[in-house]
C-alpha cells in the first residue's frame, strides 16, 4: 500500500507555555520514531495552509473571525481553561487544518491508499463555536466535510480511540446523516460527553464509554462486538480516525491499560475494513498522547499498520 505522512514545521511552533503536556515534543518523539529504517519507503509531504472556506465547512464564520482576531502578536492570550494561543498557534493551527485537506484529496483521488497527519495543535474536542481542551480548529471534521464536498463522497466515517471523548466532532456532526461516529474513551472523565444514550439526531453516534483501568482485551471488543459491524454497515466511501494514543497504560492524562500492539492490530481491522467498503481510502489524525515514549513507539506500530509493514 502506498502510505504517505502529512506533517510541517508550523506544528513545532505552537506551544501553550513550560511544562504544557501538548508540546512541540510530541510531534519531535513521532518524528525520530519514523525516522527508523522501518519506515524509509514512507512518503513524506508538506501541504499548504487552509483557508477560510476550507475551515468554515466545519465551523461558523464568526468563530473563524473571532480566532483570527484574538491570536496574540506576542505572548499568550488564554481562550479557555486548556486552550492557549501564541504567536504562531494560529498559523499552525491553519496548517494542521491544510494537512487534514491534502490527505483527503490524496486518498480521495487515489494518489495514495492510507495518509497520517502528524500535525498539532489536535482538534477533536473544538466545536463548532468553541475552542476547547488544546484543541482549535477540528482537523477530522475538515477533512469529513472536505471530503463530501469536494472529493465526491456520500458518506464518512469517523472512528477516535483517543482516551478523551470527541465532544466537538460529535457537535459538529449530530445533525448530519452523512456522517457517522464512532468513540471508544474512558469514562467517567473529561469532558464529560459520551455517553451510549447519545446517539445523534439520525443514530449516526456511537459511543462506547470504557472504564478506568480497561485493557486492550476490552478495546478490541468494542471494536470486533460494535464499532466495526456499525461502520461495515453504513458502508462509507472513506474511514477517517482521530488517533488518540492516550489511552496507553503509560499516559499522565488517561486511565486506561492499552499497548502499542492494541493500536496495531485495531489499525489493522479498519484497514481490512477499508479494503472492503471504501476502496482501501483511510487518513489517521494525530489527536492525544502524551507520554514521548508510549506516543512515539504507538505512533510507529500504527504507521507500520497503515503501510501493511
Amino acid at each position: 500500500m502506498r502510505t504517505i505522512l502529512y506533517t510541517h514545521a508550523s506544528s513545532l511552533e505552537h506551544e501553550m507555555g513550560p511544562g504544557h503536556p501538548e508540546s512541540p515534543d510530541r510531534l519531535r518523539a513521532i518524528d525520530k520514531a519514523l525516522a527508523q529504517p522501518r519506515f524509509a519507503k514512507l512518503e513524506r509531504r508538506e501541504a499548504s495552509a487552509a483557508g477560510p472556506e476550507e475551515i468554515t465547512r466545519a465551523h461558523a464564520d464568526r468563530y473563524y473571525d473571532a480566532l483570527v482576531a484574538a491570536a496574540p502578536r506576542e505572548g499568550y492570550v488564554q481562550l479557555e481553561a486548556d486552550a492557549l494561543m501564541n504567536a504562531r498557534t494560529l498559523e499552525a493551527a491553519r496548517f494542521a487544518a491544510g494537512l487534514a485537506v491534502a490527505a483527503v484529496g490524496a486518498v480521495m483521488s487515489g494518489e495514495a491508499d492510507t495518509a497520517f497527519v502528524a500535525a498539532r495543535p489536535p482538534g477533536h474536542h473544538a466545536g463548532p463555536s468553541f475552542p476547547m481542551g488544546f484543541c482549535f480548529f477540528n482537523n477530522v471534521a475538515i477533512a469529513a466535510r472536505t471530503a463530501i464536498a469536494a472529493h465526491g463522497a456520500e458518506r464518512v466515517a469517523i472512528v477516535d480511540f483517543d482516551v478523551h471523548h470527541g465532544n466537538g466532532t460529535q457537535e459538529i456532526f449530530w445533525d448530519d446523516k452523512n456522517v457517522l461516529y464512532c468513540s471508544t474513551h474512558q469514562a467517567p472523565f473529561y469532558p464529560g460527553t459520551g455517553a451510549r444514550s447519545e446517539t445523534g439526531a439520525h443514530d449516526n453516534i456511537l459511543n462506547l464509554p470504557l472504564p478506568a483501568g480497561a485493557d486492550g482485551d476490552v478495546f478490541a471488543d468494542a471494536f470486533a462486538e460494535a464499532i466495526l459491524p456499525r461502520v461495515k454497515a453504513f458502508a462509507p466511501d472513506l474511514i477517517l480516525i482521530s488517533a488518540g494514543f492516550d489511552a496507553h497504560a503509560q499516559d499522565p492524562l488517561g486511565g486506561l491499560r492499552l499497548k502499542e500492539r492494541d493500536y496495531s492490530e485495531v489499525t489493522k481491522r479498519l484497514l481490512d475494513l477499508a479494503d472492503r467498503c471504501c476502496e482501501r481510502r483511510l487518513v489517521s489524525l494525530l489527536e492525544g498522547g502524551y507520554d514521548l515514549d508510549a506516543l512515539a513507539a504507538s505512533a510507529a506500530e500504527h504507521v507500520a499498520a497503515l503501510m501493511g509493514a
